[in-house]
């Protein structure tokens, strides 16, 4: 068990003042503890020899110094333990988060949202009570009974072997139970993780699901997961019904055995009537501690499944990191792709023998059909995915000599698949720069030309978009992206097909928006439509992850191939619309 405790190490360390103090509390709290029984034990023997007012008032008020310290004591170890174990998580929390964010995209491809959720809200609250309240009442019922026990044996040592002997089984059985409730909660875990994968994948489709009427058919799916998630926590709840009365039983017959051979001790005048109040009080004592160890048992065990799916992610190391030697330096905007071969982990080749230059301050539109590898191309300018060293270069410099935060400081990125976080549309484009004036944020809205348009919401530019943008129109968030991207002023600006959802007029005002934002500095954009990208300094056609052609739109139609081929398909569109 302790092995797998390691990974908190580094934290326990970080608050070994707090867990110290939590300690020395607890030995003080328990060793006062250990005089009550004494206390009440010395009071019973001496009024037989007498009852007054004044042996009442010293016991009593005896009794209540020693309560009132040691509540104080106990209320130390609570707030410093407890408290301990909130930092911990606090900090674990963080540092989970922190290492999330360092991961690249193939890491979210391979690993479930859901159970990634699941891992850093239920694992962590069962670390922070493994930390807390198991360790809390492990310590005391460990210290009260290595203090209580030289007083037991000095009453009665006979009394004390008789009352211990049924503990061995106890502890067999917290052993025994330990184990299953450990593999019963790992399966648990990762039962919770599917439900809340499923959970999530529902609810971030739900506009499909209603959709495809399939509301009946996930809601039944669902509850399918769900009553095995119970079948499984009911066992478990089954194996804790167990265990509690079994150690409730095992500490009777220990306080039936103190019972009987107590009471035959005192009618042979071995100990006192006093002595063996004080013994039954501290089996009483030790009642609630050891009736405590099958929860904490729990807790122990839920804990330690949990550290270990927690680590997991802890150790997860990025794929794409910076070099020992890279700079945190500007970039002028010379793109350049050499002998570039891609492929994902696993699979075949997506880019193939591309060599491509984008000279700094120019423009390159890059169209082909679907699946020709266009986004990952694009994709490896700001390191989404890492292509191999040498074969994708900034400024003469390959990629690796910047620093990822230099690096994409200076690109503005539309992806392909937008993405609004669900707050005010302010904030969202000014997500980048998050010092932007109202009067930055409108200025780029203006060139992305949804400026007037978010003016006529009611709230504005500070209207809530709900999430992922669900009440903006796609058009709307592609524009708000565009403008997100704009308002960095960066001095290399990728659209990858970020106007596919506008029509061609407002096609038309955004480039000429951004022609005039981005002279002097490269733009890159993915397209299928002619109209996007003939204006462009060079048009590269990717087709299966190769360039078939490169040139300026008179050139390539000059070539007559798929380009070509996609111009006049394109014209008969529009002259067969116009004619409709």
């Amino acid at each position: 068990m302790f092995e797998r405790l390691k990974p908190l190490a580094p934290y326990l360390r970080r608050y070994w003042k707090s867990l110290a103090w939590g300690g020395v509390s607890t030995i003080l709290y328990n060793v006062l503890k250990v005089f009550l029984p004494l206390v009440i034990g010395g009071a019973i023997d001496d009024l037989r020899h007498g009852i007054t007012e004044q042996k009442i008032m010293h016991h009593a008020l005896l009794l209540l110094a020693i309560a009132a310290v040691s509540a104080v004591f106990l209320y130390t170890t609570r707030q410093v333990v407890i408290g301990a174990s909130r930092e911990i998580e606090y900090d674990l929390r963080n540092d989970l988060f922190a290492n999330l964010e360092r991961q690249s995209a193939n890491f979210y491809h391979t690993h479930r949202t859901g159970d990634i959720m699941a891992r850093t809200t239920n694992d962590l609250n069962a670390v922070r009570q493994l930390l807390g309240p198991a360790i809390m009442y492990s310590a005391n019922t460990l210290v009260f009974t290595a203090a209580a026990l030289p007083f037991m044996i000095h009453i009665s040592p006979k009394l004390t072997l008789c009352a211990f002997v049924p503990l061995p089984i106890a502890s067999v059985l917290v052993q025994y139970f330990g184990n299953r409730i450990h593999r019963r909660f790992e399966r648990i875990q990762a039962m919770f993780s599917d439900i809340s994968a499923k959970a999530q994948e529902n609810f971030s489709g739900a506009r499909l699901i209603r959709a495809f009427a399939q509301e009946e058919a996930e809601i039944a799916s669902f509850e399918t997961a769900n009553k095995e998630y119970i079948k499984r926590s009911l066992y478990l709840v089954r194996l804790m019904a167990m265990l509690w009365p079994t150690l409730e039983f095992v500490l009777g017959l220990s306080l039936m055995i103190t019972l009987l051979v107590g009471g035959h001790e005192v009618a042979a005048h071995h100990i006192s009537v006093g002595q063996f109040t004080s013994f039954s009080v501290y089996m009483v004592q030790l009642t609630w501690p050891m009736i405590a160890v099958g929860w904490v048992v729990n807790l122990f065990q839920r804990g330690t499944a949990s550290i270990v799916r927690i680590d997991e992610l802890l150790k997860q190391e990025p794929d794409i990191v910076d070099e020992a030697t890279a700079v945190a330096a500007e970039v002028d905007g010379d793109i350049e792709f050499r002998n570039l071969n891609f492929s994902y982990p696993g699979g075949p080749l997506v880019l193939k023998d591309i060599n491509l230059r984008i000279p700094a301050g120019s423009s390159l539109a890059i169209v082909g059909p679907t699946g020709s590898g266009k986004s990952t191309l694009v994709g490896l300018i700001p390191r989404l995915n890492d292509a191999a060293p040498g074969t994708v270069l900034i400024d003469q410099q390959p990629i690796r000599h910047f620093t990822m935060d230099a690096l994409r400081r200076n690109i503005g990125f539309v992806p392909q698949e937008t993405f609004l976080f669900s707050d005010t549309i302010h904030q969202n484009i000014a997500f980048g720069v998050p010092e932007a004036s109202a009067e930055q944020v409108e200025d780029a809205a203006g060139v992305a030309h949804i400026r007037n348009e978010i003016l006529e919401f009611p709230k504005g530019f500070e209207t809530v978009v709900g999430e992922r943008g669900v009440t903006l129109s796609g058009g709307q968030k592609q524009r708000t992206s565009i403008a997100r991207a704009v308002i960095r002023d960066p001095r290399i600006l990728i659209l990858d097909d970020a106007l596919a959802s506008v029509d061609t007029y407002t096609e038309e005002q955004i480039l000429n928006g951004l022609r005039k934002t981005m002279m002097g500095r490269t733009t890159v954009f993915i397209s299928h439509r002619i109209s996007t990208a003939r204006n462009a300094d060079q048009i590269a056609v990717l087709v299966a992850g190769r360039i078939a052609e490169l040139g300026t739109h008179e050139e390539l139609l000059a070539k007559n191939g798929y380009y070509t081929s996609l111009f006049e398909k394109q014209r008969l569109e529009e002259e067969l619309s116009v004619a409709s």
